[in-house]
């Protein structure tokens, strides 16, 4: 049997949730050119894809970090996500906003949150690991203990890495860039030669001398 990473990647690209083109890049909005492009908001409107992905962030869950007392999401695309994988699990949960509300209580964190609970932060996916990390440091200092993240997929980058280390801050990802690449070229595509650039713009996002490269 498959294992959840290939299972994911699978249906990632099955919904056209996941976009290989390295042969013409995406541009992020930080001006990075990158040859994949990842929507798992698309997941929601999947009803196969989104029954065996929330199934298995539950699952996640329950296995890695068994004492949690609520879930968090991020905003906005680890909400919904996190709302699912709650009412599997019986859990309570709520969200964090990137920035505290400029009216009424004025909140950051939405849902009943209390000094010591210990949180599992729910996210769709992780590049450079900024935004989640900005999360965890939210639910911290409101007193939280955080157990750690789950998310759908992440890219796996050396600087997501570092800084959610550097953060002590444990991630586990259903699937991930390899496994997506795999798949990729398994079902045809990309071509082998692609996954050669897409691993080479995953170690360094920076350098664009993947998109000269030609395929194999």
């Amino acid at each position: 049997m498959e294992n959840i990473e290939t299972q994911v990647a699978k249906a990632l690209l099955e919904i056209k949730a996941v976009f290989l083109r390295p042969e013409e890049p995406f541009v992020w909005a930080s001006g990075i050119k990158s040859p994949i492009y990842c929507d798992n908001r698309l997941i929601l409107t999947a009803p196969a894809a989104r029954d065996l992905v929330e199934n298995a962030i539950a699952e996640t869950i329950h296995r890695e970090y068994p004492q949690v007392d609520v879930l968090m999401g991020t905003a906005t695309a680890g909400i919904a996500h996190a709302a699912i994988a709650a009412h599997i699990l019986c859990l309570p949960m709520g969200y964090v906003r990137s920035g505290a509300k400029d009216h009424g209580r004025q909140n950051r964190i939405e849902g009943r949150l209390e000094p010591g609970d210990k949180v599992v932060v729910v996210e769709d996916l992780i590049s450079t690991g900024g935004s989640v990390i900005e999360t965890v440091e939210a639910l911290r200092e409101a007193g939280a203990e955080v157990l750690g993240v789950v998310s759908i997929f992440t890219y796996g980058m050396q600087k997501g890495l570092d800084r959610l280390a550097a953060a002590n801050v444990k991630n586990v990802s259903l699937t991930n860039l390899d496994a997506v690449a795999a798949v990729a070229r398994e079902i045809g595509y990309i071509q082998p030669g692609d996954v050669e650039k897409i691993l080479a713009f995953r170690a360094d996002p920076s350098d664009e001398s993947w998109i000269a490269g030609g395929s194999k």
